[in-house]
């Protein structure tokens, strides 16, 4: 059940996720959104590009875009960390393109979310274009859009329209999920965290 801001808003949503999967073309703010989210909500969190095997890493560095035979091992692996999530009901967030229905679907299953970070090709090209240190370089934001295939509405997830600071987005993701924020901590008078 994909929802965007429309009358769609007030269906009715299952249960809050075990998982969210936070996805988009790379520049798209997959980290931070997932980094906020992950310390607004206490979840465990995986950037999924961190599960890459070093010939993948090597591959796009080089320019070169990852073929479907690339991308399985890298599927399995985030899949993994999703199943020992939803298995044990330890929430998370991991980052991942989930670029294909396909993929999504390697990935999905009961207690798991999609966020898509969806954009225009020109905005995302500016935030690529302004990243440091990482090893996808904007040549290959083409083949990104071009492989995109957006959420259907069969799919459990929602698609957050870019263009906003990262925190009001968070805040959309939270309120559309029905995700309760930690309760801000308590200090005691001597300014330490209280019991």
């Amino acid at each position: 059940m994909t929802t965007t801001e429309s009358a769609s808003e007030n269906a009715v949503r299952p249960d809050p996720p075990i998982v969210l999967v936070v996805m988009g073309v790379s520049g798209s703010g997959k980290s931070t959104v997932a980094g906020m989210l992950a310390g607004r909500l206490g979840w465990d969190l995986e950037e999924g590009d961190d599960l890459h095997p070093a010939e993948n890493v090597a591959k796009m560095a080089a320019g070169e875009p990852l073929t479907d035979e690339d991308r399985w091992p890298w599927l399995d692996r985030i899949a993994a960390w999703i199943h020992l999530h939803t298995a044990s009901g330890t929430p998370g967030i991991i980052t991942c393109s989930a670029l294909r229905r396909v993929y999504r679907d390697r990935l999905s299953g009961p207690g798991v979310a999609f966020v898509h970070l969806d954009g225009t090709r020109e905005a995302i090209a500016a935030r690529l274009n302004s990243r440091l240190d990482h090893f996808m370089p904007s040549s290959l934001l083409g083949s990104q859009f071009a492989t995109l295939e957006p959420l259907e509405d069969d799919e459990n997830g929602v698609i957050v329209e870019l263009g906003r600071r990262p925190k009001d987005e968070v805040k959309e993701i939270m309120r559309r999920l029905r995700l309760e924020a930690l309760p801000a901590p308590e200090y005691n008078e001597d300014g330490l965290l209280a019991d």
